[in-house]
């Protein structure tokens, strides 16, 4: 079975720990693929690969591939699809949900992510988008009117939620309970990570599982 990670958001590097599951898991380093979280954001300035903020962390844990790719809407559609299919590594990159959300629609990438075979980890919008469902409410942090049920890449039947801007009272005020009345929620706080391995959840940080409006603080196993 496939390995994903979900990643909530590290300020300075990946924590010593993680480094290591990451070692004993990313096998195969030709290409690592990075898709922006967003993807038009070089209209406002020039981005390219060296200076995705991501991409540090896998320096700094001496993760390094033979090659790099950024995908955004610089890319063609069909460059973008080719890279997803040879990747050895892919990374859906931190930014905004939602524009993610209608990029990876719009180049259709969700399908070739979800059926590509090969190690799949985001961190913060990016692990919102590899989740099932996800909401995007005001309560979340996002800047809407208008709560809405978004349809992530969907490898594991859970709904994700990345809060590092927000606290444990934020979740009792139960702006999720309605989703985990439909599946599983699990929100991370701030440096904090998921690893989802032949279908065994890893916690690392103060993540929490609500399950039929009932919130549970899990124990890290990793």
């Amino acid at each position: 079975m496939k390995t994903h990670y979900y990643l909530s958001w590290f300020n300075d590097f990946f924590p010593e720990k993680l480094v290591k599951w990451l070692h004993e898991d990313i096998t195969d380093r030709k290409s690592l693929v990075m898709i922006s979280g967003q993807p038009s954001g070089y209209k406002d300035e020039q981005v390219n690969i060296d200076d995705v903020y991501e991409r540090a962390w896998f320096d700094q844990a001496n993760i390094i591939f033979d090659e790099y790719h950024f995908i955004d809407y610089r890319m063609q559609k069909e460059d973008a699809q080719r890279f997803i299919r040879n990747a050895s590594v892919i990374f859906l990159c931190g930014g905004y949900p939602v524009l993610q959300n209608d990029f990876l629609a719009e180049y259709e990438l969700s399908d070739a992510i979800k059926n590509s075979n090969v190690f799949t980890m985001g961190a913060s919008a990016g692990a919102i988008n590899m989740s099932a469902k996800w909401l995007c409410s005001k309560n979340g942090g996002h800047k809407v009117e208008t709560s809405t049920i978004y349809n992530g890449i969907g490898f594991d039947r859970f709904a994700y939620e990345s809060h590092s801007r927000l606290d444990y009272a934020a979740l009792v005020q139960g702006y999720l309970f309605p989703l985990s009345e439909e599946m599983d929620v699990y929100a991370a706080e701030q440096e904090s990570a998921m690893r989802v391995k032949d279908g065994k959840i890893d916690i690392m940080g103060d993540v929490y599982l609500i399950s039929h409006s009932k919130i549970q603080k899990l124990a890290e196993t990793f």
